[in-house]
């Protein structure tokens, strides 16, 4: 990484966050119930089935994926282990910012707008 550039990745991808964590400096783990994050696919999918949203790349509508509900269900079991053990691993050398809720996303996204919180 050059110096002064900065970056954000997201997404879990918990096969390649061993690579990842050691180049970054702060971590955000949303931790969403699973009810929560399948409501909202599901919304997502009543709106905008077969259509793209902004937020996706040309050529990639909406679609509804029984898999990716069950990924999502089984989360907790199956990822979240690895993603804590890796987190525990480098509590004392990353800042871990931990949000469960919309509340704490918002409480998050007004503090770190008015202050950047992660400078």
């Amino acid at each position: 990484m050059r110096e002064n550039e900065a970056w954000i990745m997201d997404g879990n991808f918990s096969g390649t966050l061993d690579l990842r964590v050691p180049a970054c400096d702060t971590i955000i783990f949303l931790e969403m119930p699973p009810a929560v994050c399948i409501y909202r696919v599901l919304k997502r999918v009543a709106f905008s089935y077969k259509k793209t949203r902004p937020d996706m790349a040309d050529g990639c509508p909406e679609q509804f994926d029984w898999e990716f509900l069950k990924w999502i269900w089984d989360f907790k079991n199956r990822s979240k282990p690895k993603i804590e053990k890796i987190l525990k691993q480098y509590e004392n050398e990353k800042t871990v910012i931990r949000l469960k809720s919309k509340r704490e996303v918002e409480h998050f996204l007004v503090n770190f707008s008015q202050n950047n919180v992660l400078k």
